[in-house]
């Protein structure tokens, strides 16, 4: 799914719920202005390719789009890798190497995880993100970058503050836009295209041609209440692709993570026992469950978020423009 969306823009992206909706329309806003965005969600949202979104949107689109994890890294390595290095600054440090900070000049930093930061690189970052300031390690010599701030986590920073370990200032500085992204579960209008659409992607990079799932096998999928969102949702769809050698999905190709880790453990989790635990109901209209009316909707939701344009709707679609001629007189047949 990745590689599919890191050319795409804000206005791209589609969707039939309602809070993801209001979260796109601030993206929007957001791509209009250099103004420093928080996204929060859970892990496997998608905070990384809507920060990337932003970016293809914004007047930056044509400089870099550097992301950087600063979670679970030493205050020395962080600066080294946000803020780069001069030759001889530590054991090993062989040449100049700039840092994150300074690739992204005219572009996007994306800090992710940034919940998990020390205090002392919360308080480098600061000035960094206040004044555009920044020193090399094992320089002293002030350099200065214009990058635009994105930053996301998947923690309460306003618990953080109150626990004392978030820097209540950087918080200020870095949630100039405040977008929070809906967990899967709570998108459930969304799940039969992105499960149409994964499945349509994962079949042809392995050269295999599926042609329908089995109501059963849909309606396991849009069932489960998804843990790991869409980053779940698209390794769970490899998954399936990889154990189906038919043109048809079967309920017995569609494994969840919690049933293989029962597996592995020589324990047999089922429907029952929490394996795949429902949340909602199976489909957005309550009927058609096969593969072809997934496909549909998808298309539909694309075509009409294009403004009914051909040639855009089946590049964001990754067809040619026959297929989706094809898709839309079906449609018309229904």
């Amino acid at each position: 799914m990745a590689h599919r969306l890191s050319n795409w823009k804000v206005q791209d992206l589609c969707t039939g719920n309602e809070a993801m909706r209001r979260c796109l329309k601030l993206a929007a806003l957001a791509a209009d202005s250099d103004v420093p965005v928080l996204i929060l969600g859970e892990t496997g949202t998608g905070k990384t390719l809507l920060a990337q979104a932003i970016h293809n949107s914004s007047t930056r689109a044509g400089s870099h789009f550097i992301s950087f994890n600063a979670s679970a890294m030493s205050d020395t390595l962080l600066e080294s890798q946000l803020f780069g290095h001069e030759r001889g600054a530590f054991t090993g440090a062989q040449k100049m190497v700039k840092g994150k900070f300074e690739l992204a000049d005219s572009g996007t930093l994306f800090l992710d995880e940034i919940a998990d930061m020390s205090a002392l690189a919360q308080a480098k970052i600061l000035r960094a993100v206040e004044y555009g300031e920044f020193e090399r390690l094992g320089s002293e010599r002030m350099l200065h970058a214009n990058a635009r701030i994105i930053s996301a986590t998947n923690t309460s920073l306003r618990e953080r503050i109150r626990q004392g370990r978030f820097r209540e200032d950087l918080y200020h500085r870095l949630a100039g836009l405040i977008l929070l992204i809906p967990p899967l579960r709570e998108r459930v209008e969304d799940l039969p295209g992105l499960i149409a659409a994964e499945l349509d992607t994962q079949a042809r990079l392995v050269g295999k041609k599926l042609t329908a799932i089995h109501p059963a096998a849909m309606e396991m999928l849009l069932h489960y209440h998804w843990p790991g969102n869409l980053r779940e949702l698209h390794h769970t769809i490899r998954t399936v692709v990889l154990f189906c050698h038919t043109k048809e999905v079967q309920p017995e190709h569609v494994v969840f993570q919690p049933a293989l880790c029962a597996a592995e453990g020589g324990l047999e989790k089922g429907p029952d026992n929490g394996a795949f635990p429902a949340t909602g109901p199976a489909t957005a209209n309550g009927d058609d469950l096969t593969l072809g009316t997934a496909v549909r909707h998808h298309v539909r939701a694309v075509y009409q978020r294009t403004g009914d344009n051909q040639r855009q709707a089946a590049r964001l679609l990754g067809i040619s423009r026959a297929r989706l001629v094809r898709h839309l007189r079906a449609m018309q047949t229904k």
